[in-house]
C-alpha cells in the first residue's frame, strides 16, 4: 500500500477506486492463472490511447496553425508511440 500511495503523490492525484487502479494493471494474461479476477486492462487502454490521442491532436492543432493534416497525424503517430510515450514518462520521473 505504501507503493500506491508514493505513486499517488508522485502524480499528485487522488485514487478514489482503488479497485480500478488494480484493473488498469492487471494485464489478460493473469486472469489464466487467477479465475477469481474477471477484469482486465484492455478497454481501459483502449479509452488512455483515444484520451492520449486527443490530448496531443489538441496540442499540435493550436501549436502549430498551419501544419497541414497530414503532417499533424505523422507527428502524433510518431509521439503516441510506445517509446515515445516512454521517453515523456522518464523526462518527468513516472517511469
Amino acid at each position: 500500500m505504501e507503493e500506491v500511495l508514493a505513486f499517488e503523490q508522485l502524480l499528485r492525484v487522488d485514487i478514489s477506486d482503488y479497485s480500478l487502479l488494480a484493473t488498469a494493471l492487471t494485464h489478460r494474461s493473469y486472469l489464466n492463472e487467477h479465475p477469481e479476477i474477471t477484469e482486465d486492462n484492455e478497454r481501459l487502454e483502449f479509452l488512455g490511447d483515444a484520451v492520449v490521442d486527443l490530448v496531443v491532436a489538441n496540442y499540435l492543432f493550436r501549436r502549430f496553425p498551419d501544419m497541414a493534416e497530414g503532417e499533424m497525424t505523422a507527428l502524433r503517430a510518431a509521439l503516441v508511440r510506445e517509446d515515445g510515450l516512454a521517453g515523456v514518462c522518464t523526462a518527468v520521473a513516472v517511469g
